[in-house]
């Protein structure tokens, strides 16, 4: 009787031992990533590089002659040299920087004033019929700007507005209003209604809450909404080469003057959108971390 415990005390001591080897074993066991994660890792290196290519590219030209830029195939690793850029300050583009500066920013201003109390009211006091409004608001952007030049062409010059800066940036701002509601909205949908809540318990005014308690909250999208207006701004090309002339015209209509009908012009080219894409850039680089952040708090629901 005394002997059938011990048999199975024994029994059960190896299992025991068995099983903490195996538990030990399983901790120093490393998996190796799927095969598939690598490739995906390799493609996205690969497509990464297809696009920056052409950029670096450009800045490479940049730093080129023209008898060397302009060789086929390329002068990859022709002498170096700054004569574009030198061509390219002595042309005198400091007044349409000011001029894109300029319209870009305050533009932008105003399409954030003008859109975040509307996305307040079509996210988290949403009027009748917000759906609509919104869509309202998207076919606006339907419209060719080449079917709307003309009539606005004839309206600035009956009112005295051609190669004047301020058109510029009335036209931008309405060119811009309708994304960055749609993009402000998406951001205001998230915040919490216990926060408008509390601000209504306190008595705070509207425009205190959209100032103290909606606006840092959602400060992210609101830089990302703000950025890509400045880039639209910036980038604009059509509205400025025609309404524009020799005194309100900005960077992109001074960039094309470098392309001429006589003489070789891709290494100064290539310099002048260097130069001028780079408050873009800096302004980009500058907020990226708030760009981010925006956009995955706009994109997650």
């Amino acid at each position: 009787m005394s002997a059938a415990p011990q048999t199975s005390t024994s029994s059960r001591m190896p299992s025991a031992s068995a099983g903490a080897r195996g538990a030990a074993g399983a901790q120093i066991v490393h998996r190796r990533p799927p095969r598939k994660a690598a490739l995906l890792g390799v493609l996205a290196w690969v497509i990464g590089l297809l696009f920056a290519m052409p950029v670096l590219w450009m800045v490479l030209t940049s730093f080129h002659k023209e008898t060397d830029a302009a060789t086929n195939p390329p002068s990859v690793f022709a002498p170096l040299s700054l004569e574009g850029y030198q061509t390219f300050f002595d042309a005198g583009p400091w007044p349409s920087l000011l001029n894109s500066l300029t319209a870009s920013v305050i533009s932008t201003i105003l399409v954030l004033l003008l859109a975040f109390p509307a996305a307040y009211a079509l996210s988290i006091r949403p009027v009748r019929k917000w759906t609509d409004v919104l869509f309202f608001f998207l076919s606006t952007k339907m419209l060719p700007i080449v079917a709307g030049i003309l009539p606005i062409y004839l309206f600035a010059q009956q009112v005295r507005l051609l190669d004047n800066i301020w058109l510029l940036i009335i036209l931008y701002t309405s060119m811009n209003l309708p994304i960055a509601v749609w993009m402000l909205r998406s951001f205001l949908a998230e915040v919490p209604v216990e926060m408008l809540e509390a601000a209504q318990v306190d008595g705070a005014s509207l425009t205190r809450t959209l100032r103290d308690v909606i606006a840092p909250v959602v400060m992210p999208g609101i830089a990302s909404a703000a950025l890509i207006c400045f880039i639209f701004s910036w980038n604009e090309l059509l509205l400025a080469r025609v309404l524009t002339g020799t005194t309100a015209g900005t960077a992109p209509v001074f960039l094309t003057g470098f392309v001429t009908s006589q003489g070789l012009f891709l290494a100064k080219v290539c310099a002048a959108s260097l130069v001028v894409s780079l408050p873009v850039l800096v302004a980009g680089f500058a907020a990226q971390d708030k760009l981010v952040q925006g956009l995955s708090m706009g994109a997650v629901r």
